[in-house]
């Protein structure tokens, strides 16, 4: 499978001082204001569709910041619903998690390189965006047909939740 993927062009970032703007607009939205818990991952599940040929998201958090990167798993899409996972740290992952890959084994303010899906391939590792300061967003053109994988990482907090106000959407 590795061999029919092609390369992945990197994701077009931007970030907004508009964050009062973003959150007041989202605490009015369904299920675009979580609580991502101290040590766990929430994953955010976006396949392909075919009347859009990219995906778009924007994040904001408050008080800290949190940990984000993106992956694309190629294997065919079932279900054109996003859903969102929530995973406890890398330690306690069940085994649909280990299929997802990559976060909980690499550090997070490093970016994490770990892969444990062969059909996964990294976008933007995981990095800690300082969300709490401004509007963290960006687009990706599809590079076929998949899941987006994008993961809001809180694993290497001990003590504090975050609140996450995000948006993901498609674009034509």
């Amino acid at each position: 499978m590795a061999a029919q993927m092609p390369p992945l062009n990197p994701p077009t970032t931007w970030t907004s001082a508009a964050v009062k703007e973003l959150k007041a607009k989202l605490r009015t939205e369904k299920d675009s204001m979580v609580t991502v818990y101290r040590g766990d991952i929430m994953t955010v599940h976006v396949p392909t569709v075919p009347e859009a040929n990219k995906v778009c998201w924007e994040f904001a958090t408050d008080g800290y910041d949190i940990g984000f990167g993106i992956y694309f798993d190629w294997t065919p899409v079932t279900s054109r619903s996003i859903t969102v996972h929530i995973s406890e740290s890398s330690d306690d992952e069940d085994e649909e998690e280990e299929l997802e890959g990559p976060v909980g084994n690499g550090d997070v303010e490093k970016g994490s390189k770990t892969h444990t899906n062969s059909n996964l391939s990294e976008i933007l590792p995981v990095y800690r965006q300082d969300s709490h300061l401004s509007v963290q967003g960006g687009s990706h053109e599809f590079p076929g047909e998949g899941t987006y994988l994008l993961k809001f990482d809180n694993s290497y907090s001990l003590w504090r939740n975050k609140t996450l106000y995000y948006r993901v959407y498609y674009s034509a």
